[in-house]
């Protein structure tokens, strides 16, 4: 933004044919034209892609190490360059967002209220009924205090946990766990900022309809 400031500044941008030199100039993409240099800006289209993220694929835009990455699963869902909102980690499955929408992304991983998400959880042991009962209280780790909003049994099986909290703090969930002895099967994000997995098989992805964008539009 102080890049684009300065460029004002010095006279390089027009709307309408009309040099601007006022900060704060509003425009309306749908009906005036802007340049910079004597060169049309057109908006880029916003693209909101969810993405059911399958095992042993990273996070990240690339990898030095060429090892499989998110980007590989959704490689020509639109032509716009778009990044994932916040990360899930190696083996961690389920829903992850994609978009251009810098400022969504910014509000989704950084709000003040948290971006709640649900996860399902299987075990490799049966859990134990006072270890659940320690989780739900919070249990404290290196990294810091590990609390989750809600965490219960799936239908009565020890094996299979549900667990609720916000998205910013999952990285801490397998350490919670791995704090009593437990390690994980399977850490699945089924559900991210009221988004869910209906219809939306493991390593494919779907465009958001406009009332989904809408509504996360409106998360503060």
């Amino acid at each position: 933004r102080r890049d684009a400031d300065q460029l004002i500044q010095l006279g390089l941008v027009k709307v309408n044919g009309k040099v601007v030199t006022e900060m704060g100039h509003k425009v309306d993409p749908r009906v005036d034209e802007v340049k910079y240099d004597d060169r049309n800006l057109k908006p880029e289209k916003l693209q909101y892609v969810l993405l059911n993220k399958p095992k042993d694929y990273l996070s990240t835009n690339e990898d030095p190490k060429e090892r499989k990455t998110v980007m590989h699963l959704i490689f020509g869902a639109c032509k716009e360059r778009i990044y994932p909102v916040g990360r899930l980690d190696r083996q961690t499955l389920g829903l992850l967002l994609f978009t251009n929408d810098g400022e969504m992304a910014t509000r989704l991983t950084q709000s003040k209220k948290g971006v709640q998400a649900i996860f399902h959880i299987e075990l490799s042991q049966k859990m134990k009924g006072e270890h659940l009962d320690s989780l739900r209280d919070g249990v404290k780790l290196e990294e810091g205090y590990f609390k989750p909003d809600e965490i219960n049994l799936v239908q009565g099986d020890p094996y299979q946990i549900g667990l609720k909290m916000q998205s910013s703090k999952t990285n801490s969930i397998r350490k919670a766990f791995e704090s009593f002895g437990y390690k994980l099967k399977k850490l699945d994000r089924v559900m991210f900022a009221g988004l869910t997995k209906k219809d939306l098989p493991r390593g494919r992805y779907r465009h958001l309809s406009p009332q989904e964008v809408n509504f996360l539009k409106m998360i503060r």
